[in-house]
């Protein structure tokens, strides 16, 4: 084009009014005309595409309101796909004279209807020669017999879709064959309108109503802008099928059956559908357009390094008896003490200053008593995410969780995962996209050995959308799920595959049903606000959950029970109405790096044979619970980070034996760990629940338990007694830990920090719990305390600097060894009357009262324990009246004589010697996590109990 001619403008008007083969010819001329061409795409060509009355929007049945990013590319589209079917056509008949001058016969056309040339289908195709076009003009054509198509044709509808109405019954015996424009209905003497077992089938822009079409293998087909009413498509063994912009509407069955292995054998055709197919847009997201986010827990901190102490003397006057003195009520103890309850325990009245692990500097004390202050550091709370600190809640804040833990996008994982990517990738069987499945019983069943892939469809007002069984495989990626009356995907008998970018809501039942050994790839779906759960595996079923974000269902996000095993890892599960994981009936599973946010019941509740591995979770925010283990619940809870819940960190019954350890519990509002036996009313149903739960496709109660595998899982090794052990317990709003149990329990190696009430509370032991080498530190209240009756034995601690008494015990079987009790605000050891305590080698040191301190009639072994003094005007040891019950007997007494005197605590250096009673971090185990949130509280007394969880009973 020279310069100096036309306006652009008035070249694209003149040339919008060109018919396509002009158009063609004019893109030939040059360059610039090319581009010319080009730029007609929102006129020209967007007035071709729609044009067509063989053509319908290329966004229709999903988006027919959205323009395609191109017209020119979607008229494009449309034109190859329209020609597939005549990719295997040979040279027809030809002059046999000379070889060299070899001509084409045209292909010829055969008008069928009134006043045409033929009045029936059937006399046409009696006429007709290889790939001639028939075409049927505006009636209704009824064939009395089937119809065998044995030569390749084209049959077109003349005028718009509706006007030519076909009811005949149609079998392909030709390699290939083209139907467009027609209305199919089912001849009155079958119901299969279209059968084909070796051909390929090629249908455009027709109606299904109330029949069946079938395809066989080595068969294959190609349906694009087609509506089936009520009709159900069987594929049988097929090689590869394409199904584009349909609309299958009010199936009383399945919509579309695939059965049977693809076939090896492929006919012509095979090859040109799969590179029709790689040459459209892949579905497959870019890293932009993503919605999901994953999580990538980094590694947690092990390392507890418990330091030496150096017991210094500071002041210059001469100190009172060590020994038994006149008795002095223990209200007066300091002029500006907190007040003591009845049985003896110190409140709180100063903020806490622990957290730097000095001891107090005494800043409220009266200046002229002079006291033996401590310099050594005290066991704090782990840090976490590479050494940071998890801090409390911000009130007013939102929710935000750091970068670390924004989920990746479906690119990432199939990068990352190169078996996924293949399988993303691949094209077998079945391929059905942008298709609408509505108003209707089933969309796409799947089975033996079947294999579909479903990319961009919509499934709506479905009984269900997708059933995969029968060791069969399903592709689906991006499909919109929603408003089904059952499960929106059900997988069983070993059905697998990948399911992954989709957005599945409102369906009545969970979002994916996974049973009987089936195991699929879910990944980075949304599955949210259903009327269930949003996941539920059963039955010995299995499949990996990663990096889905699962949220706003009714009942648990992730339900297994009935020996469901999947791997669950790196999803967000929250806002639940529920619990976000549920695990019951001997349920399994490895639940590692999730983060588990803002659900109503527990994080994660365990019970009735559960038994997962829970592994470097972030359980925050929620409204219960973090970790609930209720009745014959068992399984591994090890290195997760439990924060800022309602109710108790984790919340368990000691008869299920499970094993918390390694875990970061804080800011919870009531306790960091609280452990209960009583039975009674544990089954109780919350609010609102269902009475029976049915997981049962057709509604009837199924014993899976006849029929479960039993498999070993080196993961999980047996424990015979409840373990809480190696856990930072810390800065919640009630005890540490509360314990209200009649079974056996051991607490090891903890750290117990600067908790809202008391480190440690035992309020109920009838067998014996063993609380050994822990950290117990900076607690509100007292360290810990042994109520009446209580068989505790308490070895290897570190109880620094709490607020209270640094041990009040009532017990009848308390046995206290090996301790250092040391900067307490209270007696570092009460004893309350009727207690029977053996207090035996330990270093105890009150920071402003008595070491030790007897009250009434409490009978006690106090041997070969080393007690220094604290106040200059403090006794060490102090009991209220002549109880020869409390026998003392190789004590050291350690009184301040001058201030040169330096006592240290070498041999053995300060407890606890974690260093050695650790047991190895797992190799999973990742990390704990940090999130600045809002504050979530709940206000409880000091003295707060219950015999089952506040907030939180699940199934």
């Amino acid at each position: 084009m020279e310069a100096g001619g036309l306006p652009l403008e008035l070249w694209r008007m003149i040339l919008a009014y060109l018919h396509l083969p002009d158009l063609g010819r004019c893109s030939l001329v040059c360059r610039a005309w090319y581009e010319l061409i080009l730029s007609l795409d929102s006129t020209r060509w967007r007035q071709l595409c729609l044009g067509c009355t063989k053509c319908r929007h290329p966004n229709w049945p999903n988006q027919p309101d959205v323009e395609p990013e191109s017209w020119r590319e979607a008229f494009k589209q449309h034109y190859l796909a329209s020609k597939t079917w005549t990719k295997n056509a040979l040279d027809l008949e030809s002059s046999v004279c000379f070889s060299l001058f070899r001509r084409r016969r045209e292909r010829r056309t055969l008008s069928v209807g009134p006043g045409h040339e033929f009045d029936s289908l059937g006399s046409a195709l009696a006429m007709a020669s290889l790939y001639d076009r028939i075409v049927l003009f505006p009636g209704v054509y009824e064939e009395q017999g089937e119809i065998v198509l044995k030569v390749p044709v084209e049959i077109v509808g003349h005028g718009k879709l509706g006007e030519v109405a076909l009811l005949a019954s149609i079998d392909q015996h030709c390699s290939t064959t083209r139907l467009c424009n027609l209305v199919f209905m089912p001849a009155w003497f079958s119901p299969f309108m279209y059968k084909t077992t070796a051909g390929h089938v090629q249908f455009d822009n027709c109606n299904f109503e109330n029949g069946h079409i079938q395809v066989r293998g080595p068969g294959t087909c190609q349906v694009k802008f087609c509506t089936f009413k009520n009709t159900h498509v069987f594929l049988h063994n097929v090689p590869l099928c394409v199904l584009e912009n349909c609309e299958f509407v009010g199936s009383e069955n399945n919509s579309v059956t695939v059965e049977g292995h693809p076939s090896a054998d492929k006919n012509w055709a095979y090859k040109y559908l799969l590179g029709l197919i790689k040459s459209t847009p892949t579905f497959l997201p870019t890293e932009d357009s993503d919605f999901l986010m994953s999580l990538d827990l980094e590694s947690r901190d092990q390392a507890w390094s418990p330091k030496t102490c150096d017991i210094v003397i500071e002041g210059s006057q001469s100190p009172t008896s060590a020994a038994s003195s006149s008795p002095k009520p223990a209200s007066k103890v300091g002029s500006q003490e907190a007040e003591v309850g009845s049985d003896g325990e110190r409140g709180a009245q100063t903020p806490d200053s622990s957290d730097g692990g000095l001891s107090p500097s005494g800043e409220d004390e009266d200046e002229d008593q002079l006291m033996y202050r401590l310099s050594y550091q005290v066991q704090g709370p782990r840090p976490v995410l590479g050494g940071s600190f998890l801090g409390p809640p911000l009130p007013g804040a939102s929710i935000q969780l750091p970068s670390c833990l924004v989920l990746n996008s479906l690119q990432q994982e199939l990068q990352k995962d190169k078996e996924a990517m293949a399988l993303a990738n691949s094209v077998q069987g079945c391929l059905i996209r942008k298709c609408l499945f509505r108003d209707g019983k089933g969309g796409v069943f799947v089975c033996s050995y079947g294999r579909a892939k479903m990319e961009g469809n919509i499934f709506r007002n479905l009984t269900y959308a997708v059933r995969c069984i029968h060791n069969s495989k399903i592709v689906m990626l991006r499909n919109d799920i929603y408003r089904c009356r059952a499960s929106g995907i059900f997988l069983r008998l070993e059905g697998g595959g990948l399911i992954a970018g989709n957005n599945i809501y409102h369906n009545a039942e969970a979002g994916v049903d996974i049973r009987k050994k089936s195991n699929p790839l879910i990944l980075c779906n949304q599955i949210h606000h259903g009327l269930r759960s949003g996941i539920v595996v059963l039955g010995n079923g299995k499949g990996i959950i990663r990096n889905n974000q699962i949220f706003s269902n009714k009942e648990a996000g992730i339900y297994i029970l009935y020996h469901g095993n999947p791997v669950v890892s790196g999803n967000h599960i929250f806002k639940g109405r529920a619990a976000g994981i549920a695990v019951n009936e001997n349920g399994k599973g490895l639940i590692t790096e999730n983060v588990i946010r803002e659900n109503q019941w527990g994080g994660v509740d365990i019970r009735r044979g559960g038994i997962p591995v829970l592994r470097s979770n972030l359980i925050c925010f929620g409204y219960s619970d973090g970790v609930v283990v209720g009745d014959e619940g068992k399984g591994l809870i090890e290195g997760n980070t439990i924060y800022a819940n309602k109710g108790c960190g984790v919340w368990m019954m000691s008869s299920s034996l499970p094993h918390v350890t390694s875990n970061h519990v804080s800011y919870n509002g009531l306790y960091g760990v609280a452990v209960f036996s009583q039975k009674d009313g544990s089954s109780e149903l919350p609010r609102g629940h269902r009475a029976q739960e049915n997981f049962s496709e057709d509604g009837d109660a199924i014993l899976w338990e006849t029929e479960l595998e039993k498999e070993e899982d080196p993961l999980r090794r047996p424990i015979t007694i409840a373990l809480v052990e190696s856990n930072s317990i810390n800065h919640n709003g009630a005890s540490g830990l509360y314990v209200q149990s009649s079974e056996a329990l051991h607490v090891i190696t903890n750290v117990i920090h600067a908790n809202g009430d008391r480190g440690i509370t035992v309020a109920q032991s009838s067998q014996l719990t063993r609380v050994a080498n822990n950290s117990i530190s900076c607690n509100q209240q007292s360290g810990v305390k042994v109520e009446a009756q209580c068989k505790v034995e308490l070895r290897g601690n570190g109880i620094y600097d709490n607020r209270g008494q640094g041990i009040i015990t009532k017990g009848d079987s308390t046995i206290v060894i090996e301790n250092d009790i040391i900067g307490n605000r209270g007696s570092g050891l009460q004893l309350l009357p009727r207690s029977d305590t053996k207090v035996i080698k330990n270093r105890i040191h009150s920071f402003r009262a008595y070491g030790i301190t007897v009250q009434g009639r409490a009978k006690a072994l106090v041997q070969e324990n080393i007690i220094f003094q604290g106040k200059t005007n403090k006794t060490i040891f102090q009991q209220i009246s002549n109880n020869r019950e409390c026998v003392m007997q190789n004590n050291k007494f350690l009184v301040f004589k001058k201030k040169s005197d330096t006592w240290r605590l070498v041999n053995p250096p300060a407890r606890p010697h974690l260093e050695n009673s650790l047991r190895c971090p797992s190799a999973a185990h990742n990390g704990q996590v940090t999130v600045m949130a809002t504050r979530i509280t709940a206000r409880v007394e000091g003295g707060y109990h219950s015999n089952r969880s506040v907030f939180c009973t699940i199934l």
